[in-house]
């Protein structure tokens, strides 16, 4: 089973589709699925099912996440008051 490479793919790309994955790194569909169950097993994923429509075709897949991975704060500015409290005149 391809279950390491899984793995270390959804650790570098965060939250994707099971087609997704078995298409970047070549993997089986059939093969994919089985390292998510395992992943998922094992509590290293989260995934949920989900039903997709192209051109009235319906397409069942999964998508998966790491589990209890929080993304690392994104650089740039952040929304909100940028004032300090401190400068509020008094009355």
């Amino acid at each position: 089973m391809q279950t390491d490479q899984v793995l270390s793919h959804l650790k570098k790309y965060g939250q994707l589709l099971d087609m997704e994955i078995a298409s970047a790194t070549g993997i089986a569909l059939p093969e994919v699925r089985a390292s998510l169950a395992d992943l998922t097993a094992r509590g290293e994923i989260s995934q949920c099912s989900v039903t997709l429509f192209n051109d009235d075709k319906r397409i069942d897949a999964f998508q998966c996440r790491i589990s209890g991975y929080v993304p690392p704060v994104a650089a740039g500015r952040k929304a909100g008051n940028t004032k300090d409290a401190d400068s509020t005149p008094a009355d």
